[in-house]
């Protein structure tokens, strides 16, 4: 070995240089980072585990998975058991979008060719530890978003941002906190989005991320007893889930399991929320149970009877810049987004309440049939973009995968709102991302893991970091 790449310390043991070991740290670090490589053996290769098939599916057809799961889980089998007359209806609506996410993630893969595609570069594309691990403070900067978070939904909550007064009012609540306390609103999702790519990254451990995630769900069940309201613990619970899942920190078996469990306590939880709503001074239907709450297969059929498009007077693109762009604080005269009201004025309701016909009836109810094709296709691309293009997605676009995610991606949700709202949490964290950017480490001092087996890799959960 030749004396300029190699030396003798003081006690005459042989030494390495930074070129020589780099090599050797990045196989060490490979072993905690990801699932070791296939064995290169003469013998039969072993098959791949079930939960790196189920979460490499994720990856390829997020966007047709988080459009069909809550159908197959809870909207279909209500219209089946109840024999819901719409029912032909939905399954129409729900293939026609279907067939639009399908066709557009296929030709997303066969551009993208197989998992061992290696770039024109000749290098392979990046996994999600390469992509996150030139970020140091990504930990740090994940918690800190995460309390702040928190604080500002507590605080938001008590000063009644959100709450059914407010929504039944027509108008923001009057506290200038509450415009303040906006501006962070969507910061609950960039959290949980670096706390992914931190985990990613070898910088947390996979029972930290749960902490931190438990902390950032138990404020929105908190909210439900400030604000009556119990939507948007469902939105971020199955935010958490999607985006979890997909991004391989969440095993298939825990959503199950959440899902399961907030099942069983709905009917408490209505109960609840409604007890609450009546201490505030709101007339609560007392005709209306936890169970007609889950009939969303109805939610959803009311659109069959109209002749679509629909105009409401829905925001367009001037109110999709104005309300996406500018922040509240900056525009405090402004009108709060009310489709909902309009759609449950349009139905003969009054303006003290909302109604929409979950995501996907909605978009068909004021776009159309083409507008499902166009909406859902869009997103398609827009998500199969962010998170394979190149290779995984480093923070930026990891966060910008989940404000998809948390926005017009939850089944749920409002429309156009939840698209106005996930460009509203993009320039919200603008800054925070900045921060990411501006304390990069550079490419070069950083150590490059080996390839792992597929695309992306998932790590095994509950395998300790550090």
């Amino acid at each position: 070995m030749s004396s300029t790449v190699a030396g003798r310390d003081r006690e005459g043991i042989r030494t390495l240089t930074d070129a020589q070991t780099r090599p050797l740290r990045a196989a060490g670090r490979q072993r905690r980072i990801g699932p070791p490589t296939a064995p290169k053996t003469a013998g039969p290769v072993a098959p791949v585990p079930r939960r790196i098939r189920l979460v490499r599916v994720l990856q390829r057809y997020p966007v047709s998975v988080l459009l069909l799961a809550p159908y197959l889980i809870l909207v279909l089998p209500m219209a089946i058991l109840h024999r819901n007359p719409d029912l032909g209806f939905v399954l129409r609506l729900l293939g026609l979008a279907l067939a639009a996410t399908v066709l557009v993630e296929t030709l997303l893969l066969s551009s993208g060719g197989s998992a061992r595609r290696r770039t024109s570069g000749g290098t392979p594309e990046r996994t999600f530890a390469e992509a996150n691990a030139g970020y140091p403070r990504i930990f740090l900067v994940a918690r800190l978003v995460a309390v702040v978070s928190i604080v500002a939904e507590i605080v938001g909550g008590i000063a009644g941002r959100g709450s059914i007064v407010a929504q039944i009012a027509g108008a923001q609540a009057a506290s200038p906190l509450v415009n303040l306390v906006a501006l962070v609103s969507g910061w609950k999702y960039l959290a949980f989005a670096l706390l992914i790519a931190s985990f990613h990254a070898g910088h947390a451990r996979l029972a930290s991320v749960y902490r931190w995630t438990a902390a950032l769900l138990g404020v929105q069940v908190l909210l439900v007893f400030l604000t009556a309201i119990s939507v948007s613990l469902v939105g971020y619970l199955t935010f958490v889930a999607a985006a979890g899942s997909i991004c391989g920190v969440i095993r298939a078996r825990y959503v199950l399991v959440a899902a399961v469990v907030l099942f069983l306590a709905w009917p408490s939880v209505f109960a609840i929320r409604n007890a609450i709503r009546k201490d505030s001074g709101v007339r609560v239907s007392s005709e209306v149970t936890a169970a007609d709450r889950l009939r969303f297969d109805q939610q959803i059929g009311r659109a069959s009877m109209y002749d679509v498009p629909v105009d409401v007077g829905q925001p367009g693109p001037t109110a999709y810049l104005r309300y996406g762009f500018v922040p509240r604080i900056l525009d405090p005269g402004r009108p709060p987004l009310a489709t909902g009201t309009a759609i449950n004025r349009f139905l003969g309701g009054s303006d003290r309440s909302s109604f929409n016909f979950l995501t996907l009836g909605t978009v068909y109810f004021v776009d159309g049939r083409a507008g499902v094709v166009v909406f859902y296709g869009g997103w398609a691309l827009v998500a199969g973009l962010l998170l394979r293009l190149r290779g995984a997605p480093g923070p930026t676009r990891l966060s910008l995968f989940c404000f998809v995610v948390a926005g017009p991606l939850v089944w749920s949700n409002g429309y156009p709102e939840s698209v106005i709202a996930a460009t509203q949490n993009t320039v919200a964290a603008t800054p925070v991302l900045l921060v990411l950017l501006l304390t990069r480490r550079d490419p070069g001092d950083r150590p490059t893991p080996a390839p792992p087996l597929g695309r992306v890799p998932v790590p095994r959960a509950g395998r300790p970091r550090r």
